[in-house]
């Protein structure tokens, strides 16, 4: 490689490592800092500080975010339009009127802790609406039959399998979970197939 060459090569490389960086004060962006223990614990600001601590805990804050606007609005949020009904123009209505809040989860959330806080959040009627898979409801059956365990997510599904372990991610179930779940189902199914063939 001749000098010119080599001169221009490292001009190139001083240009994008030396690059001066486009200021991100006042933009969109978010300042990364972490919740302050030294002031002590206090829940509601350390969710809230999820939003500026990065990596995942910025995508959890965002959706604690969503969720406070869900269970904050009212249709006393919104201005009245020409063709609201004389309900919709009632103040006390208005107030009273809150969003419908859905809640949709896949079945490896029911596998794992998750299916805890769902069941909480149902029974606390703090979710107007859930939306899941047959999956969902499948795993939620299994759980009340047996445990599912915390494994590893590198772990190989070969070996397992030869233990009669099934992984979900991280999760690992029994392959007699899955024997339970069709020892009680079954007959309810022989059931009620033999109800409908008889009608």
């Amino acid at each position: 490689m001749g000098q010119a060459t080599r001169e221009s090569l490292m001009d190139s490389v001083r240009a994008v490592v030396f690059k001066e960086s486009e200021s991100l004060e006042g933009s969109s962006c978010t300042k990364i800092e972490g919740y302050d223990f030294n002031s002590g614990v206090d829940y509601s600001r350390l969710l809230k500080s999820m939003v500026s601590t990065g990596f995942q805990a910025s995508n959890l804050g965002d959706a604690i975010k969503v969720v406070n606007q869900m269970l904050d609005w009212r249709l006393s949020d919104e201005a009245l339009t020409e063709d609201c009904s004389e309900e919709e123009r009632d103040l006390a209505f208005r107030e009273s009127v809150r969003c419908k809040v859905f809640l949709g989860f896949t079945s490896n959330l029911v596998s794992s802790g998750v299916r805890d806080t769902i069941r909480y959040l149902v029974e606390h009627h703090m979710v107007d609406v859930v939306v899941t898979t047959a999956g969902g409801i499948e795993e939620d059956l299994i759980k009340c039959l047996a445990p599912t365990y915390k494994g590893d997510f590198s772990l190989p599904g070969a070996a397992l399998r030869s233990k009669g372990l099934n992984r979900i991610g991280n999760l690992l179930v029994p392959n007699d979970n899955y024997c339970k779940f069709e020892d009680w189902i079954i007959p309810i199914f022989d059931q009620m197939l033999e109800e409908q063939t008889l009608k």
